[in-house]
């Protein structure tokens, strides 16, 4: 069964070549997209427990995902939150880790490590 994801990215073009290679790639089905942090907590609020993975981008539209992190740091515990960012240097990712994000990814060079993620998740 694929684990039923909720993308959290801004960018178009890279959401869309995602989307697709996620899904060719891993046991992920991406049910939801949003491109602000207020979309991407409406859609939180409308999932309720069914979403298992929230892949999540720091730099959106009208804001920033950290403020998406600090909402969902009381989710429940077989939803995963993995930021995928250019901006993945140490301090970010430990604020990250902080708001509560499983683990934090760069865009331009893990995104292998990414589709190795979503087959634990998977398996777990």
């Amino acid at each position: 069964m694929a684990i039923p994801t909720i993308l959290v990215e801004d960018c178009k073009a890279f959401r869309d070549r995602l989307v697709t290679s996620i899904e060719e790639s891993t046991e992920v089905r991406i049910v939801a997209e949003a491109q602000t942090p207020s979309q991407a907590l409406a859609l939180v609020a409308e999932l309720g427990s069914s979403w298992e993975l929230m892949i999540l981008d720091l730099f959106l539209k009208e804001g920033t995902g950290l403020s998406v992190l600090q909402a969902c740091r009381e989710r429940l515990p077989h939803q995963h939150i993995v930021v995928l960012t250019n901006m993945a240097t140490p301090e970010m990712k430990r604020q990250c880790l902080k708001l509560g994000a499983d683990e934090v990814l760069d865009k331009s060079s893990e995104l292998d490590r990414l589709f190795e993620r979503c087959d634990l998740y998977h398996m777990a």
